[in-house]
This record gives C-alpha cells, structure tokens and sequence, in this order.
C-alpha cells in the first residue's frame, strides 16, 4: 500500500498540476472552475501572455500611423468630405460675409460714425440732385423718365393751385374782419377758388394722362398723375426737384 503523494497543497497525487481557482480561493482540479479555464497540458503555458495584451506600444510601431497621418494631410480634400468642424448657421455666415465685403468695424461706436456719415453724403447729393435734375441721385419717388415727363408737363403749364396757399393766406384775413360784406366775400371766394382748382386739375389730369399713353405705352405709370397733381400744389420756385423748362415750353 503505497503512501499518499504529496501535492502543492496536500496529498492530492504524486505531479498533478492543480491550478488556483480565483473565485473560491483554493487550489482545485483541473476543469472544475468556470471562470479560469484550464491550462493546456500540451503547451504548458497561458494561450495569450498577458505582457502582450498590456504592453505598451513602441515608438517603431507609433511611426507608422503618423507617417499616414502626414501623407493623408497633404493630399486634397474631397468636396463631399467632412470639414472636421461644425457648420455655421446661415446668419452667421451672412453676417461674416457682409462684414468682410464692406469692411465694417468691430467696434459699434465707429459703425455708427460710419453710418451717419455714410446718411449725411447721401442726403448731401440728393440735395444737389434735387437742384440740378440729375437722376442719379434722386429719391426713388422722383426717378425715371415717366417722373421726369410729369414734371416738366406740370412745369410748362399755368395752374391755379399752385397759387391755393396764398390765396388761402388772403381769404383767411378778409374773413377775421368783423364786417358783414367783407366776410361774404371772403366766403365767396373760398368757393371760387376750390371750384376753379378742382376744374383745372381735372382737366391737368384727362391731357396728362393723354400724353403719357402715347409717350409711354408699355411703361408702367401706376401714381404718375397723383405725382403730378401734387406737384401743382406747390409754388413754383418751391418745387423739388427743380424745374428744368419755362413756362409755355413744351415738354
């Protein structure tokens, strides 16, 4: 009867190999854990080292990844690839640009300086445009040549409106004297001169408008006689823009 083999911890049998079962903390037979498998009798060593699994990378192996790194960045970018930054939002983008065309400051202070003198040239050649009849500088309302017509029509002619303002002035003074007459003839007059201007604008407006559609047949002119009508309301040396012909000249 042969003696009980010393193990590595009790008498297990003579050689065996039993490995450490993590989960229970004792050393047990081989295939009995199911977390640590068994090592293989034929190798004698772990399948996969641990050293290689953990181990840090060297710098020869790291060489190679930079080397791609360097050699893609050179290379073109494809339009349909990705920038590598977030898009901006389209306002963003358009203030960026118009910032960049016209060259605005950062600082709001000086924009604003800017602007106010930017306004001051503009109404600076209106003025002058409004005096000289130069269409290049006129307000939007006064532009064009179906406006350019209306006004030297209105300028060549004698109207009674254009004198409405001072015969108001009058008739307003006749009517503040306490006279009986005196303020039935200022009320008489209040009723000549409306009748007259209304029939003299009415009769302006049938040949202007006349004159236009043989002047201008596929030009729009949509306000062309509301303008003109308008500008007999004001005296003539009060007109803007000035007028460019005498009166009896034709257009």
């Amino acid at each position: 009867m042969t003696a009980p083999a010393q193990g590595v911890d009790g008498p297990r049998g003579k050689g065996r190999h039993r490995p450490f079962c993590p989960c229970r903390g004792t050393f047990q037979d081989a295939g009995r854990c199911r977390i640590v498998p068994a090592r293989s009798a034929a190798a004698g060593v772990d399948p996969v080292p641990l050293g290689f699994v953990f181990r840090s990378r060297s710098k020869e192996e790291k060489a190679p990844t930079g080397k791609v790194t360097a050699d893609l960045s050179k290379q073109p970018r494809d339009p349909q690839a990705p920038k590598g930054r977030p898009t901006p939002k389209r306002s963003d983008a358009q203030t960026q640009r118009r910032r960049a065309s016209s060259g605005a400051p950062a600082d709001r202070k000086e924009a604003m300086k800017r602007q106010r003198e930017a306004r001051r040239a503009d109404m600076a050649r209106q003025r002058e445009a409004l005096a000289s009849g130069d269409e290049r500088y006129l307000p939007a309302r006064d532009k064009g040549p179906v406006r350019r017509f209306v006004r030297d029509f209105v300028d060549s002619r004698f109207c009674i409106a254009e004198y409405f303002l001072p015969l108001a002035v009058i008739i307003l003074i006749l009517s503040v004297i306490q006279v009986q007459n005196i303020q039935n003839i200022s009320l008489l007059l209040w009723l000549g001169v409306i009748v007259l201007i209304v029939v003299d604008s009415i009769g302006l407006a049938f040949r202007l408008k006349r004159q236009l559609a043989q002047r201008f047949p596929d030009t729009p002119k949509r306000g062309a006689v509301a303008y003109g009508l308008m500008r007999t309301l004001q005296m003539r040396r009060l007109r803007l823009p000035k007028p460019q012909v005498k009166r009896g000249e034709r257009p």
